[in-house]
């Protein structure tokens, strides 16, 4: 069964820990796209006897901004926020995570930010040391981490320029089309925004009453459609990345 980790308990991984062997990475959903994707049947096998799936819930933290680099992990499920906490205890969304994406801080001392899951998640997670030791001998995962590594610059630059140069609608428009390519949606083509009007106006930079003045303004023009407290659907995409670069 997955580990559950509980809330009033930092996650720590026991050295006993072992993966389930009905959890195969044969039946992993991300192991074509997951930092182990360019691994050898074998060596993927041997990563993952060093981790453990990790299951959890909506509102529960993983990793804490400043404390010690322990744990790594591949996300297989679920949206998780990256945040860290400005001088007066406010909380500042840095960053979103998705199924593949990678969390933790490997070859670190400590944490940078606070991992918490937007949606119900699963982690594979993995000791920090032992990830370390198993990269330094695996030139495929270290070439991973680092492409993965300057994936996040290029990103982490694009959003400064969002958020020093585009207007809210142009911001607006970006985060929704980045949505779009990250997310999954159901059938009838909706999107269930993990984040609320005011962490998407924290992302953004611009005040939740911008937020929903932008969303009403698109579904006037037919741009999008909302469905629901938090659903999505985006129904001219075109129009949408002609607005998220100002045309």
């Amino acid at each position: 069964m997955d580990m559950q980790i509980d809330m009033a308990q930092k996650a720590a991984l026991p050295s006993s820990a072992r993966p389930c062997p009905r959890q195969g990475c044969d039946r992993c959903d991300v192991r074509t796209r997951a930092i182990c994707a360019d691994l050898s049947d074998d060596d993927r096998i041997a990563l993952s006897r060093i981790g453990r799936r990790v299951t959890l819930h909506a509102g529960q933290t993983v990793m804490w901004e400043g404390d010690d680099s322990t744990v790594v992990a591949n996300v297989i499920e679920g949206t998780l926020k990256l945040a860290t906490s400005t001088g007066d205890g406010r909380e500042q969304i840095v960053g979103v995570v998705y199924a593949s994406d990678f969390i933790g801080r490997p070859f670190g001392v400590r944490t940078p930010h606070s991992v918490t899951a937007l949606t119900d998640a699963r982690l594979c997670l993995f000791p920090r040391g032992a990830f370390d030791g198993f990269a330094r001998d695996h030139g495929a995962l270290q070439h991973r981490l680092l492409q993965r590594t300057l994936d996040d610059l290029d990103r982490t630059r694009d959003w400064m320029l969002l958020l020093g140069r585009k207007a809210a609608r142009e911001k607006v428009a970006t985060f929704l089309l980045d949505m779009g390519r990250r997310l999954r949606p159901d059938r009838d083509g909706v999107i269930d925004l993990p984040l609320s009007r005011q962490q998407i106006a924290d992302i953004l930079g611009i005040t939740i009453e911008t937020v929903s003045r932008q969303f009403s303004e698109l579904k006037r023009q037919g741009v999008i459609a909302l469905v629901g407290r938090r659903g999505v659907r985006l129904v001219d995409t075109a129009m949408l990345e002609d607005l998220a670069e100002g045309i």
